[in-house]
């Protein structure tokens, strides 16, 4: 009778192995067969603009590390702005320093010119005079050079299909020709050869870094 009420602890230990047997099994369900990782682990590896993921997520940091700068644009599209992007910043800069420097142009001359006058307000307004028109004068062209120079710019691209230095050599050259062309033939020429050399100088900036990598090589 002992033995039927309580059972044989054969029995009772088959039984508890089973019911654990079964719990793993329904444990098994749920649980991810991903790798785990301690805390320290978790702590040490770098996430770049996101928070500290929770341990219990089974997620691998490693993953979620970014190398390089992703970018959402176009199919085949750059990641730099092309000349037409460029044209209005280069155009409003233009404009800005050329104001800024006929401005202290413009007081450098003013001081000049009435260095025999005393302080008055006659003298203020003479030299506040040609502060602003040299400003204007010298925005406008510096403007107008930029203009062109950027019209030019996207037209030689366009008509060539390719963006390489020999578009702003090109768009240089017709920029100091076209500019100058009031004056002549010999301006024009003037002019082209004053836009070549200020935009090779341009180029061989732009380029400085490559040129020294193949020097260095060879």
């Amino acid at each position: 009778m002992d033995s039927d009420r309580g059972g044989s602890p054969s029995s009772q230990g088959s039984s508890s192995r089973a019911g654990g047997g079964g719990g793993g099994g329904f444990g098994g369900l749920f649980r991810s067969p991903g790798p785990g990782y301690t805390n320290s682990e978790l702590a040490g590896v770098p996430l770049t603009g996101m928070n500290p993921l929770s341990p219990y997520l089974n997620v691998d940091p490693r993953y979620l590390t970014q190398d390089a700068d992703e970018f959402i644009l176009p199919t085949g599209a750059n990641k730099t702005r092309g000349r037409f992007e460029l044209a209005f910043f280069t155009i409003g800069s233009s404009c800005m320093t050329g104001a800024l420097f006929g401005a202290i142009n413009g007081f450098r001359m003013g001081l000049s010119e009435t260095k025999n006058m005393a302080w008055s307000k006659p003298r203020n307004v003479q030299v506040l005079n040609l502060v602003t028109r040299q400003g204007a004068t010298w925005a406008n062209t510096l403007g107008s050079l930029a203009l062109l120079y950027s019209v030019l710019g996207v037209v030689v691209e366009k008509a060539r299909g390719a963006e390489d230095d020999l578009n702003t050599v090109a768009a240089g050259t017709m920029t100091g020709m076209l500019y100058k062309s009031p004056g002549g033939v010999r301006g024009a020429v003037r002019g082209g050869v004053v836009g070549l050399v200020l935009s090779g100088l341009y180029a061989l900036y732009n380029n400085w870094d490559h040129l020294k990598g193949s020097h260095t090589r060879y």
